[in-house]
């Protein structure tokens, strides 16, 4: 088993990213790091928070700033993405180019938003369904860019799809 693999999570919201990164980290006894933590973190701020008073723009530069932070570590082997930070071609350069392997965790829609709607975390870009599923369509065309793609299964839990994971890439 290769355990200096290196692996990126990206996918929608909701779909499960953070938790199916943390069974990984776990199976390969290291730390996964999210970057939306890592936003929140640094900036003393929600996502939410500095979406609504900075706007999405500003978000972004922020999101690829601690991306490029957290890529500076070479500790990090496990790493899970907001939804949105796959869609940043300088992001998915910097993945790249620091040895990162991606995989794109898809489901339906219906899985992620029954998971963004049961959350306690506020989702500024998906607070009214239609914009969210509008949202979901697009980031479809970008998710593809991954190196490995997941589907989840309805029922499928999180550690079942890390454990997948662990025995498709860790080998």
């Amino acid at each position: 088993m290769n355990k200096e693999k290196r692996i990126v999570l990206t996918g929608f919201m909701g779909v499960g990213k953070s938790s199916v990164a943390r069974h990984v980290a776990h199976m390969i006894r290291t730390r996964s790091v999210d970057l939306d933590h890592v936003i929140e973190e640094n900036e003393k701020m929600s996502i939410a928070q500095i979406v609504d008073s900075k706007g999405e723009s500003a978000f972004r530069e922020i999101e690829t700033t601690n991306l490029g932070r957290i890529l500076n570590d070479t500790d990090t082997r496990v790493l899970s993405l907001g939804g949105g930070a796959w869609t940043m071609p300088e992001n998915r350069e910097m993945l790249k180019s620091s040895g990162y392997t991606s995989v794109w965790l898809e489901a339906t829609f219906e899985h992620c938003w029954l998971n963004i709607t049961f959350s306690r975390k506020d989702r500024p870009l998906a607070r009214e369904k239609q914009k969210a599923i509008t949202l979901f369509e697009e980031r479809q065309k970008v998710y593809c860019l991954a190196d490995w793609h997941f589907i989840i299964r309805p029922g499928q839990t999180s550690y079942e799809v890390a454990k997948q994971i662990m025995e498709e890439i860790f080998g």
